[in-house]
């Protein structure tokens, strides 16, 4: 299986291979901003299955459990194609509506619910859901 996620002008782009290691949703402050959303909706994939082109700039921020995360974003569009957590070594999230796929296979959890705005939720067939974050490591 290969997917390709791209920026919105398709200047950036990230080639995954095989399948994501987990899909989840997330309700944390940070990915709401960085969405501009509600909350934001990740894949991530090992690290040696992902490969980016293009040009990118970095941002690096704290996190909620108080680790980095390190974005890749477009330059010339801004939108954010992949991006690394401190505490999910080996993994790189991809973004899933960079993917542009409605038919992408659905969340497996849904993290920092108390963060969850009162009208979101998040539905389907064996999603976990957490309150908080910090003590659930990433596994593969």
């Amino acid at each position: 299986m290969m997917r390709l996620a791209t920026c919105r002008c398709g200047a950036l782009t990230a080639r995954c291979e095989g399948e994501a290691v987990r899909i989840s949703v997330c309700h944390c402050l940070e990915c709401q901003r960085r969405t501009g959303s509600a909350f934001g909706v990740q894949a991530r994939f090992k690290e040696a299955d992902i490969t980016v082109k293009g040009e990118f700039s970095v941002f690096e921020s704290m996190s909620e459990s108080g680790k980095w995360t390190k974005y890749r974003f477009c330059p010339k569009c801004g939108s954010t194609v992949a991006y690394e957590n401190e505490d999910a070594h080996g993994l790189i999230a991809i973004p899933v509506g960079a993917f542009g796929d409605p038919d992408f296979p659905d969340p497996e959890r849904s993290g920092y619910e108390r963060r969850r705005h009162r009208w979101a939720s998040v539905t389907g067939r064996g999603i976990n859901h957490f309150w908080d974050d910090p003590s659930d490591k990433f596994s593969e």
